[in-house]
């Protein structure tokens, strides 16, 4: 049995785990896939979260994922790190660089198992900024500035494809270079407040293929987390686990303990369980009937028919559900435009679903706040939807557990 399938069927602990900590955030990204902003009062408690850390190294768990959220503003945020390493638990960590000055560079640069990402998503301030808000791409570069001047080694450059930065792959292959990082580009989802942006920010159909044929010539260093498995529909595999690992290898832990088997698709509808519940995380990972039926023979539909099934596997789950389209349907940016034209067919009067949760600053913006960076609109789609997070693990983990 090759591994792909063994992943296919599920294992008895995840490889890895995103755990935001917090939706807490200093900034009020547009395509934020948490609808983050503002702190959650029943988010795990210090001993609580520390509870799940001891889980997770009962679990044999790599390593685990955290976000938000901005995580690095939960007070006991350096504590719950230090407690995790100490219990043989990696972290990768993802963060906006507000907190990662100096000193905190330097500390980083001394402790081991441990990675960093820093968000970017625009090779110039112009672009960035106005996905992430003013002044937030002087403070990731300054983090950089900062991890590189500590000697912290090849931390990541994160950043979400858009339609808008397509043009910079470049421009950020040398940011990376010029810091010693890597970079690690993901998939927009139409997810939290990137459901309400998608029209304007998902990359056209030219750009996917543009994006494509620049993976292929100049991805051999770059990690994906598996987010673009789509595209293999466009001929060569790109490398990678290129499956959707929803419930199989991958999870979320959200702030207040509820487990979803998508960090993309933070819906009731993939709602697995509670590490609050008695048995905790593990058994919702083993037991939840949610896990049990994404493990279980998927359906493909109609896209078991087309040639590139077996590259693409139907594509994302949390994007096709997010738009409109169902799980056994096409994939809503489908290489061969089979999700545009399901999208199309898609009836004026259907309720495209939304996240259940929004802990965004303002859910609407007050007539006497001045510009937004984007016009958010709620039109459907234009065209038919770490990661998943597999790749980019700790830079110091073993050899034999690294993930690409």
């Amino acid at each position: 049995m090759k591994l792909v399938e063994h992943f296919t069927h599920g294992l008895t602990s995840p490889i890895c785990l995103t755990w935001e900590l917090t939706y807490a955030c200093n900034l009020s990204c547009v395509h934020c896939l948490s609808s983050s902003g503002r702190r959650d009062p029943n988010e795990l408690s210090t001993d609580e979260a520390k509870a799940v850390i001891d889980e997770l190294q009962r679990m044999q768990v790599f390593y685990v994922n955290i976000g938000g959220g901005e995580p690095t503003v939960r007070s006991d945020f350096w504590e719950l790190l230090d407690y995790a390493i100490a219990h043989d638990v990696g972290v990768k960590f993802s963060t906006n660089g507000v907190k990662l000055d100096k000193a905190r560079a330097q500390q980083l640069a001394k402790t081991d198992y441990v990675d960093v990402q820093i968000s970017l998503d625009g090779a110039t301030a112009e672009v960035n900024d106005h996905v992430r808000g003013p002044g937030s791409y002087d403070t990731a570069i300054r983090a950089m500035e900062n991890l590189y001047d500590a000697g912290f080694g090849q931390f990541k450059i994160s950043v979400v494809v858009t339609r808008q930065n397509v043009d910079q792959l470049d421009d950020f292959k040398a940011i990376a270079d010029r810091y010693g990082a890597q970079l690690r580009i993901t998939r927009l989802r139409p997810s939290g407040r990137g459901a309400d942006t998608w029209d304007e920010l998902h990359p056209t159909q030219p750009q996917q293929k543009q994006l494509y044929d620049w993976l292929v010539a100049r991805g051999e260093d770059v990690l994906t987390g598996d987010s673009f498995f789509h595209l293999s529909a466009y001929g060569q595999e790109l490398p990678g686990l290129n499956l959707c690992g929803a419930g199989r290898v991958v999870c979320l832990i959200d702030p207040v303990g509820d487990v979803y088997a998508c960090p993309f698709a933070i819906h009731d509808q993939f709602l697995a369980g509670n590490v609050r519940s008695e048995g905790g995380f593990r058994t919702v990972w083993q037991e939840s009937e949610l896990f049990g039926e994404l493990r279980g023979p998927q359906s493909g539909g109609a896209c078991t028919k087309c040639s590139h099934y077996d590259a693409c596997q139907g594509g994302c789950m949390a994007a096709k559900f997010f738009t409109g389209l169902p799980l056994d349907g096409p994939d809503p940016e489908c290489v061969l435009g089979n999700g545009e034209t399901a999208l199309a067919k898609l009836e004026m009067e259907t309720v495209i679903p939304k996240p259940s949760l929004d802990h965004s600053h303002r859910t609407s913006p007050r007539a006497d706040d001045g510009p937004v960076p984007l016009t958010l609109s709620v039109r459907r789609p234009d065209k038919a939807c770490d990661s998943d997070p597999l790749a980019g693990e700790g830079r110091r983990l073993p050899a034999a557990v690294r993930v690409n």
